[in-house]
C-alpha cells in the first residue's frame, strides 16, 4: 500500500511539473497525446471551463470537478480534462474516487491508456468502476488483448464484475475471436446471475454468432425474456456481417411481426443485407420503411442506401439518394464509386471521383483503390500514374489495398515492370499481392515469370489459394509444360483444393492444352460438380486435339444435363466443327447462337467466320463477318485467313487494305494470312512488298512463319535459288516449317539437290515424321531414281518410322463418316465401290489417265491404278455422291495433302456429276467445279 501511495505522489508531481496548458492553445498541441487527436477544439466550445480561467484561481468545490469531467467525457475532449486533472492534484483532491474514475474513463475513451492505467495502478483501492472504465476503453478502441488482461487482473484482485463490465469483456473476446474465454466469461455471468440482463445477454448473442456458433447464439437470443430492438439488431447484424443475409432478412420480418418497431440501426443492417443479396425489390421495401418511420435523413442509412442501390446496379436510384445527402462524406462518395466499379461502369466511377475532388472531399485509401480499379478497366495509365503520385503525397505509408490496386493497374496497362516495382517495394507482401503480381505476368504473356514466382511465394511461407493455382495453371497451359502441370496438380490434391471448381476447371484446361487428354478426361469425369466452364474446357481440349467428334458428343451430353450454354462454349464447339469440317453441325450451332442472342458476342462471331471458312463455305463466312458489330483484329484475321486458304488471294488483300483504312492495326498472325494469300494466288510481287515492309509499316520483325510463307511462295513459283538464298539470310536457324517448304518446292519442281538437303535437315529436326521420307521418295520417283526410292523405304523401316495413313472424312446427316485407303468397313461399302467403278469408266471416256508414277508401291500398273482408285478422299467423295441429295455440294476433309491423282480425278468427277466438290487438306481448300479447281493447279 505504501509503494502504491509513493507512486501516486510521483505521478501527481510529474503532472504538476508540466506548465499548466493555456486553454486557448492546448487544443493544437500534441505533447499531451499518446495517439493522434481526432479533432481540434476551441476554448469557446467549452464555456463550462470558464471557472478555471479566472486570474485569482480558487479551488472549486469537490462536486463541481466531477460535473466538469462528466462534460469532458460526454464530448471526448482530453485536453480540458487534463487541465482539470492538474487543478485536482494542485488542490489535493487526487484521492477523490469519483473524480479519479471519471478521469480513468476519459483517458480510456480518448485512447490515452498510459494515463488511464497509471491512475488505476496508483489508486489505493481501484474499485469496479475504475476497472470497468479501463476495460471499456480498451474494448471500444479495439485493444481486445489489453481488455482481457485487465479483466483477468481485476478478477484475481477479487473485484466482482457487473452488468457494465461483462459486455466490455465479451466485446474484447469477440474482437479477438476468443470463444474459449468467452465461454468462461459466460460461466461467470451465469454464476453471478447477470444472464437475464439485456445488455449482457446481447453481448453473449454477439460473441457466439461472430465466432460462428449461430446455433448457440440463436438459443441465447430466444432465452432473453424481453427482447428489445437492440437485441434484434445485435443478432441480425451478426448474420449480415457473416454473409447470412437471407437469414437476417427473415429475422427482420420476425421482429416486425412481434410488434417491435425498427430503428435506424435495424434498417441500416437490412439495407446492407439487401446489398449482399443483390435484392433491389427487398431494398426498396426497406427504403420505404426508412421514409415511413422518419429515418430517411439519417446519414448512416443514406450511405447504406447509396451502397445498396449501387451494388445491385440501380445507379439512377443510387445517384438520387446520393444527391439528397446535404453534405456527402467520404463514406458516401466511396459507396457510389465502389458500386460503379463493381458493375464495371469505370468511366462513371472516374467522373464521380472527379466530382468528389471538386467538392473539396479528400480521397482516402479506399477511394484511391477504387479509382485505380477504374483506371485498370479503362486503360487510362496516365491517370493511374497521377493517382500513384497522390498516394505518395499522402505519405500514409504502404496500404496493401492500394498497392494491389497499383499492381493491377500497371499490369493491365502493359506496364508490368512498374507493377513489379510496386510489388518489390511492399514491406509486407500478403497472398493478395502475390496473386496480383503473378496474374499480372500471366496477363502480359510472361508465363515463365508467372510460374517461376509460385515456388518463391511458397518458400516465403505466404501460402496459396485457389486463385493462385488457377492463375499458375493458366500460364502452364500456355507454356505446355506437362511435368510442371502434374506437379501443381499433386500440390492441389495435397493442399485440399482438388475439389474446388476453379482449380478443377483450370486443371482440365491445362491438361487439355498440354495434350494430356487422358488426364483431362479423368479429372472431368471424377469431378462432383461439373459446370458450364468444365464442359467448355473439355470441349475446347477435344477440339484443339483434333477430336471434334468427341467434342460434339460432349456438347450433347451437356444439353442433356440441362446446363445452359454461353458464347464461350458455342465458340469452342464451332472450333470443333471447324476441325471436322462439320458444316451441317456448325450451322446448327449457328442457330443456337441466334436463338440465345449471342451474335453480338465477338468470340461467337469470330468463331462462326472461322468455322464457315474451314468448312469450305467462304460465302457464309463473309455474311457472318459483315454482321459482326465491332470487328477487331481477330475478326479481320479470320476473314483474311479464310479467303487465303480458299485461294481468293486478291480478295484477301482487298479485305486487308480495308482493315487498314478502318484503323485496325495488323498483328503477326494477320501478316502470315496476307503472305499465305499471296502464296495461294501466286502473287510473288505483292508478297515481297509486304514482307520487306513489315518492320517499316507495321513495326514487326519477320518470324519463322513469315519466312516459311515466303520460301514456300518462291519455291512454288520455281524460284528455288531465290528461296534458298532467303533461307541462308534468315537471322535465326530455320525450323521445320521452313525446311518443309523447301522440300515441298523441290518435289513440285523435281529438284533432287534441294530436296535431299531439306530432307537431311528435317530428319534431324523431326525424325519421327513420315512425310519427309514420302516427299523425298516422290522426288526420286519423279526423276526415275527407283534405287533411291528403295533406300528411303528401307531407311523408314530401319528407323521405325511408320507412314501416317491418309484419312478422309465427310459429314452426312449430322454424322461424321471416316475413310482410309482401301477401306471396306463402312456399312455401304458395296455401293461406294460400285460408284467408284462407275466413275472410273466415265472418267476414262472423258480422257482421265491415272497418274501411277506417284504411287511408290512396287507392283504392276493395274495394281497401282486400283490402289489410286481406292484413296480415302475418293471413297469419301463416292459416299457423298450416293448419300447426299443431287446437286448438293460435297465437302471432304483430309489429314494429308491431297495427292496429284485425286486432284486430277476430282476435276473430271465434278464435271461428270455436275456437283461442286470441296476438299480441305492440310494446306488449303480446293473447290472443284465445272472441270477446274480454284487453286489453278497451284498448290
Amino acid at each position: 500500500m505504501k509503494l502504491r501511495y509513493l507512486n501516486s505522489l510521483h505521478f501527481q508531481k510529474s503532472l504538476l511539473r508540466r506548465p499548466c496548458p493555456d486553454i486557448n492553445s492546448f487544443a493544437f498541441s500534441s505533447q499531451y497525446f499518446q495517439t493522434s487527436a481526432e479533432s481540434i477544439h476551441d476554448s469557446r466550445s467549452y464555456p463550462f471551463l470558464s471557472l478555471t480561467q479566472e486570474p485569482s484561481l480558487t479551488p472549486i468545490s469537490v462536486p463541481d470537478y466531477p460535473k466538469l469531467l462528466s462534460k469532458c467525457n460526454a464530448t471526448k475532449t482530453p485536453s480540458p480534462g487534463m487541465q482539470i486533472h492538474c487543478h485536482i492534484i494542485k488542490f489535493g483532491l487526487a484521492n477523490d474516487p469519483k473524480s479519479g474514475n471519471l478521469l480513468i474513463n476519459l483517458y480510456a475513451k480518448c485512447r490515452l491508456f498510459g494515463y488511464a492505467r497509471k491512475l488505476v495502478d496508483e489508486s489505493p483501492e481501484p474499485d469496479l468502476v475504475s476497472w470497468s472504465a479501463l476495460i471499456s476503453g480498451y474494448a471500444q478502441n479495439g485493444f481486445g488483448k489489453e481488455a482481457i488482461l485487465a479483466f483477468r487482473e481485476m478478477h484475481l484482485l477479487g473485484v466482482k464484475s457487473n452488468e457494465f463490465t461483462f459486455p466490455s469483456v465479451l466485446k474484447a473476446c469477440t474482437f479477438k475471436k476468443d470463444l474459449e474465454l468467452g465461454r468462461q466469461v459466460h460461466g461467470v455471468v451465469v454464476v453471478t446471475g447477470y444472464e437475464s440482463d439485456e445488455y449482457v445477454a446481447n453481448s453473449l448473442v454477439v460473441i457466439y454468432a461472430k465466432c460462428g456458433e449461430f446455433g448457440d447464439s440463436r438459443r441465447l437470443f430466444e432465452d432473453i425474456p424481453e427482447r428489445s430492438v437492440v437485441s434484434w439488431n445485435a443478432l441480425f447484424s451478426c448474420y449480415v456481417q457473416s454473409d447470412y443475409c437471407g437469414e437476417a432478412v427473415e429475422l427482420f420480418h420476425a421482429m416486425i411481426s412481434s410488434g417491435i418497431r425498427p430503428n435506424e440501426f435495424s434498417l441500416s443492417s437490412m439495407i446492407n443485407a439487401c446489398a449482399g443479396l443483390e435484392d433491389s425489390g427487398q431494398g426498396r421495401k426497406i427504403h420505404g420503411f426508412l421514409i415511413k418511420l422518419g429515418f430517411d435523413s439519417d446519414p448512416f442509412s443514406k450511405n447504406a442506401l447509396v451502397d445498396m442501390y449501387a451494388k445491385v446496379g440501380n445507379f439512377e436510384d443510387a445517384i438520387v439518394v446520393f444527391e439528397e445527402i446535404a453534405k456527402p462524406d467520404i463514406v458516401s462518395w466511396n459507396a457510389v464509386i465502389a458500386g460503379c466499379i463493381l458493375h464495371e461502369n469505370f468511366h462513371w466511377a472516374l467522373e464521380l471521383f472527379g466530382q468528389m475532388r471538386r467538392s473539396g472531399t479528400h480521397p482516402n485509401m479506399f477511394t484511391l483503390s477504387s479509382a485505380l480499379k477504374a483506371c485498370s478497366g479503362t486503360g487510362l495509365k496516365e491517370l493511374g500514374r497521377q493517382l500513384h503520385c497522390n498516394v505518395i503525397k499522402l505519405n500514409a505509408g504502404s496500404d496493401p489495398f492500394v498497392d494491389v490496386g497499383l499492381i493491377d493497374m500497371y499490369a493491365k496497362n502493359d506496364l508490368i515492370n512498374d507493377a513489379r516495382m510496386v510489388f518489390n517495394l511492399m514491406p509486407d507482401k500478403d497472398l493478395i499481392a502475390w496473386n496480383a503480381v503473378i496474374s499480372g505476368h500471366s496477363q502480359n504473356g510472361e508465363d515463365m515469370e508467372a510460374v517461376s514466382l509460385f515456388p518463391l511465394m511458397y518458400k516465403e511461407g505466404v501460402g496459396f489459394n485457389q486463385t493462385t493455382l488457377s492463375t499458375v495453371l493458366k500460364s502452364i497451359a500456355s507454356l505446355q509444360t506437362n511435368d510442371v502441370c502434374k506437379q501443381v496438380h499433386a500440390l492441389s490434391v495435397k493442399s485440399g483444393f482438388e475439389s474446388d471448381n476453379y482449380v478443377v476447371n483450370s486443371l482440365i484446361d491445362a491438361y487439355g492444352k498440354c495434350g494430356l487428354l487422358k488426364e483431362a478426361t479423368r479429372i472431368f469425369r471424377e469431378s462432383l460438380n461439373v459446370d458450364l466452364v468444365a464442359f467448355t474446357c473439355m470441349i475446347t481440349a477435344y477440339a484443339q486435339s483434333g477430336q471434334g467428334e468427341e467434342a460434339l458428343k460432349l456438347y450433347l451430353e451437356m444439353l442433356d444435363r440441362g446446363i445452359e450454354q454461353d458464347p464461350y462454349v458455342c465458340s469452342s464447339l464451332l472450333n470443333a466443327c471447324a476441325s471436322l469440317s462439320a458444316y451441317e453441325q456448325g450451322k446448327q450451332v449457328h442457330v443456337h447462337i441466334l436463338k440465345f442472342g449471342f451474335m453480338s458476342d465477338i468470340f461467337a462471331g469470330n468463331s462462326l467466320v472461322n468455322m464457315y471458312a474451314k468448312c469450305g463455305s467462304i460465302d457464309d463466312a463473309d455474311r457472318v463477318f459483315s454482321k459482326i458489330p465491332e470487328r477487331g483484329i481477330v475478326s479481320w484475321s479470320a476473314m483474311i485467313g479464310g479467303l487465303a486458304q480458299h485461294g481468293h488471294g486478291k480478295e484477301a488483300l482487298r479485305v486487308f487494305n480495308q482493315m487498314l483504312k478502318y484503323g485496325v492495326p495488323p498483328n503477326q498472325i494477320t501478316l502470315v494470312s496476307v503472305l499465305c494469300a499471296c502464296n495461294h494466288a501466286g502473287l510473288v510481287t505483292e508478297a515481297k512488298k509486304y514482307f520487306r515492309s513489315m518492320r517499316e509499316l507495321f513495326g514487326f520483325e519477320p518470324m519463322q512463319e513469315h519466312y516459311a510463307c515466303m520460301i514456300d511462295l518462291l519455291g512454288r513459283a520455281g524460284r528455288l535459288d531465290e528461296a534458298m538464298e532467303l533461307v541462308n539470310k534468315m537471322p535465326f536457324q530455320a525450323d521445320a516449317s521452313v525446311w518443309g517448304a523447301v522440300l515441298g518446292a523441290a518435289r513440285t519442281h523435281k529438284n533432287v539437290e534441294y530436296g535431299q538437303r531439306a530432307a537431311e535437315m528435317l530428319f534431324t529436326l523431326e525424325p519421327e515424321k513420315s512425310g519427309t521420307h514420302i516427299l523425298l521418295a516422290n522426288i526420286y520417283a519423279s526423276v526415275g531414281k527407283w534405287d533411291n526410292v528403295a533406300k528411303v523405304r528401307r531407311l523408314m523401316k530401319d528407323s521405325n518410322v511408320k507412314k501416317e495413313p491418309g484419312v478422309s472424312w465427310i459429314e452426312v446427316k449430322d454424322k461424321i463418316h471416316v475413310f482410309i485407303v482401301g477401306d471396306k468397313s463402312h456399312a455401304r461399302s458395296e455401293e461406294i465401290y460400285a460408284k467408284l467403278d462407275e466413275l472410273s469408266d466415265r472418267m476414262k471416256k472423258a480422257g482421265y489417265v491415272p497418274m501411277v508414277e506417284f504411287d511408290l508401291h512396287d507392283v504392276e500398273r493395274s495394281e497401282k491404278e486400283k490402289h489410286l482408285y481406292h484413296h480415302s478422299e475418293k471413297l469419301a467423295v463416292a459416299f457423298g455422291l450416293i448419300a447426299t441429295p443431287p446437286g448438293a455440294p460435297i465437302r471432304v476433309k483430309k489429314n494429308l495433302r491431297v495427292c496429284v491423282d485425286c486432284h486430277t480425278a476430282f476435276k473430271f468427277i465434278c464435271k461428270i456429276v455436275s456437283r461442286e466438290i470441296i476438299v480441305r487438306d492440310t494446306n488449303r481448300y480446293h473447290h472443284f467445279k465445272d472441270g477446274s479447281c480454284s487453286c489453278g493447279d497451284y498448290w
